[in-house]
């Protein structure tokens, strides 16, 4: 699993169900534009303490951030 490409598009895909923009995503998460379209982009490992900040800015749980698209365990439902 690439854990950068995993996250990157979990990010995106919660921010466009948002339908936010990268700019006003950024924003509400306190981070530069172009810090989350590199991580979008899987172009930058990002600290712990923006993994929360962006989790609590999309508002889902922080581990849906790193679980692949139909890998997930009914142990976290």
């Amino acid at each position: 699993m690439d854990i950068l490409a995993v996250f990157g598009d979990n990010v995106r895909h919660y921010r466009n169900k948002k339908h936010l923009s990268q700019e006003v995503f950024a924003k509400k998460c306190g981070l530069h534009r172009t810090y989350i379209s590199a991580v979008e982009r899987h172009k930058r490992s990002i600290s712990l303490n923006n993994i929360q900040k962006i989790a609590d800015a999309l508002e889902v749980d922080t581990y849906k951030l790193f679980v692949e698209p139909g890998k997930a365990t009914s142990r976290f439902h």
